[in-house]
C-alpha cells in the first residue's frame, strides 16, 4: 500500500491527498507534525532527505516532490484524466505546474509563513518580504484570471492535475479510515 507523509498545514501535501481522494487510491496516511521537528528526525530523513512533506513510499519507490508525486500516482494507476495522454494538453499541463512551483508557490509560501508561523517561531514577520510577495500574487492572479476566462480549468474543458497543485479544486483533508 502507497505511504504518503504529509503536513495538513503544507499545500504541496494538500494538493497530493486531494488527487487520492478524488482518484480513490487507497494510502496510508502519516502525519509529520512539522512543528515537533518530526520533518528532521532521522526516521523521516532517511524518506526524505530534503526535510519537506510530502513524501510518497510505494514499495522500493520513494518520491518527495508533490508534482513528481502527483505525475507518478496518474501513470501508476492509469489517470489520464487527470494527466492527459495528449501531448499538447499534457504540456499545458505541464506548463501550469512548473508556473504553480517556480512563480506561485514560493510567494504563498512567504505569505503564510509571514501571516501564521514566523511569530511562532519566534523571528517575527518580515513585512517586507510580505508585501513583495502580496503584490506578486496580485499579478498572478490577474494571469489566471485572464487564463481561465475563456476555459473552466487550467488545460482546456477537463480538470487536471495542474488544477489540484494550484488549489482550483476542492482540497480534501486526509480519510481517517484511508480507504
Amino acid at each position: 500500500m502507497i505511504s504518503l507523509y504529509y503536513s495538513p498545514v503544507s499545500q504541496h501535501s494538500r494538493r497530493v491527498v486531494s488527487l487520492l481522494e478524488e482518484a480513490g487510491i487507497q494510502y496510508q496516511a502519516n502525519l509529520v507534525d512539522m512543528f515537533k521537528g518530526e520533518h528532521k528526525s532521522p526516521d523521516y530523513l532517511a524518506i526524505n532527505p530534503n526535510h519537506q512533506v510530502p513524501s510518497l513510499v510505494d514499495g522500493e519507490v520513494r518520491i518527495h516532490e508533490s508534482n513528481a508525486i502527483l505525475r507518478y500516482l496518474c501513470d501508476k494507476f492509469e489517470l489520464d484524466a487527470w494527466y492527459p495522454v495528449a501531448l499538447n494538453t499534457r504540456a499545458q499541463v505541464d506548463q501550469w505546474l512548473d508556473w504553480g512551483q517556480c512563480r506561485f508557490s514560493p510567494l504563498v509560501k512567504d505569505i503564510v509563513f509571514n501571516l501564521l508561523f514566523a511569530e511562532k517561531v519566534g523571528i517575527g514577520a518580515d513585512q517586507n518580504a510580505l508585501q513583495k510577495a502580496q503584490e506578486g500574487l496580485l499579478e498572478l492572479a490577474n494571469i489566471l484570471e485572464h487564463h481561465l476566462s475563456n476555459q473552466p480549468y487550467l488545460a482546456g474543458n477537463q480538470a487536471s492535475i495542474a488544477d489540484l497543485a494550484l488549489g482550483k479544486l476542492r482540497i480534501s483533508p486526509p480519510a481517517s479510515a484511508c480507504g
